[in-house]
């Protein structure tokens, strides 16, 4: 009988042996790893490698070039999850809303103290229960100072000059092309007012035809190949540009920049939450922080590692405007589903003019 028992033991250890590896072994390779989901040219791949080789965790790094094209794949791929994404302003509470991100620990996060307290308890992340500052910067008009004279251009108004038909890029995003309009008009660039809406709508139909392309991949593109030589940009990518030998001038609107931030959420279907939190933290750090702004060139919200850049940065008015310029721009927020979804409606009808 003990013998049968034994033999019985021994068939059972080798059925489950092997069953019992693959899962300790597909289980601790998903501990190190991390899915991540950003914007193209975020964070520098050496980064990523440096915080693999100080933690051993490994992360795929995946991009988009759009909230909405990361809101549509994470709504319509929901078993295809990812432990960290980066939405912009508004996003952050049109996720949380629908259930699509969790609460942060931030008590795991010993570096969300170096972060500035004007980037924190936002309207749309009140106490940030859900989302963590990565970068902040502002959106306004690029020009090729080879082929436009910039002394001449100091409002959005001027981009529905009939002279520059066919030869104006804009951000592809609803809500900032929509915000042009509205601060045009006289209006709040965050209104939920539906007549406001529609009469920035009309507005926007006269400019589509000075429009050639909408770019959110990186709107600095456009302007390094010359096939647009005026438009909107981003600050961090005009600085990227401008570095690059273009001979790019941004200019602040004298309505007012449209601002924003990009800030790390945890989807609620993420596998490695602890995995994400080491990696926010670490990109906290003001040395790592301060790294990604001098590669991106997008403003940093991390003031130690303000500290720790150059002074031509620091100083520089396209990357870190005065408060008088702040104070001028529209910040990004959440107008609520059924309203989000009619800028998108009508935006998707100006992309087809």
């Amino acid at each position: 009988m003990f013998l049968f028992f034994r033999l019985i033991c021994i068939i059972f250890i080798l059925i489950l042996l092997p069953i019992t590896k693959k899962y300790l072994s597909n289980y601790k390779s998903h501990q190190e790893t991390i899915f991540f989901y950003n914007w193209t040219e975020y964070v520098p791949d050496k980064i990523l490698k440096k915080f693999t080789k100080e933690t051993g965790i490994k992360v795929i790094y995946s991009t988009y070039d759009s909230n909405e094209s990361m809101y549509t794949k994470l709504k319509t791929y929901k078993k295809q999850s990812y432990d960290l994404i980066v939405p912009s302003t508004y996003f952050v509470s049109k996720m949380k809303n629908e259930g699509m991100i969790q609460k942060i620990e931030k008590k795991k996060l010993t570096n969300f103290s170096n972060l500035d307290n004007k980037f924190l308890n936002k309207s749309f992340d009140l106490n940030n229960e859900y989302s963590i500052p990565y970068v902040w910067g502002a959106t306004a008009i690029g020009v090729n100072t080879n082929k436009i004279n910039p002394k001449y251009i100091n409002s959005w108004s001027d981009l529905w000059d009939k002279k520059y038909y066919k030869s104006i890029s804009l951000i592809d995003d609803a809500k900032e092309v929509f915000q042009i309009a509205l601060i045009k008009l006289g209006y709040p660039g965050n209104t939920k007012n539906l007549k406001y809406i529609k009469k920035a709508f009309i507005e926007l139909k006269k400019l589509m035809k000075n429009v050639i392309l909408f770019n959110s991949d990186n709107p600095g593109y456009p302007f390094m190949d010359e096939s647009v030589n005026i438009g909107m940009i981003w600050n961090g990518a005009a600085y990227s540009v401008k570095k690059l030998g273009i001979p790019l001038k941004f200019i602040w609107p004298k309505e007012g920049g449209i601002f924003w931030m990009d800030s790390f959420v945890i989807p609620t279907n993420a596998k490695n939450v602890e995995g994400a939190l080491k990696l926010i933290n670490f990109l906290l750090r003001p040395d790592i922080a301060a790294q990604i702004a001098i590669i991106t060139g997008y403003s940093t919200p991390n003031l130690e590692a303000q500290k720790l850049l150059p002074k031509n940065m620091i100083n520089n008015n396209m990357l870190y405007p005065n408060n008088e310029i702040i104070k001028k721009g529209t910040w990004q927020n959440d107008v609520g589903t059924n309203i989000s979804k009619i800028y998108e409606i009508y935006f998707q009808q100006l992309k087809n003019i």
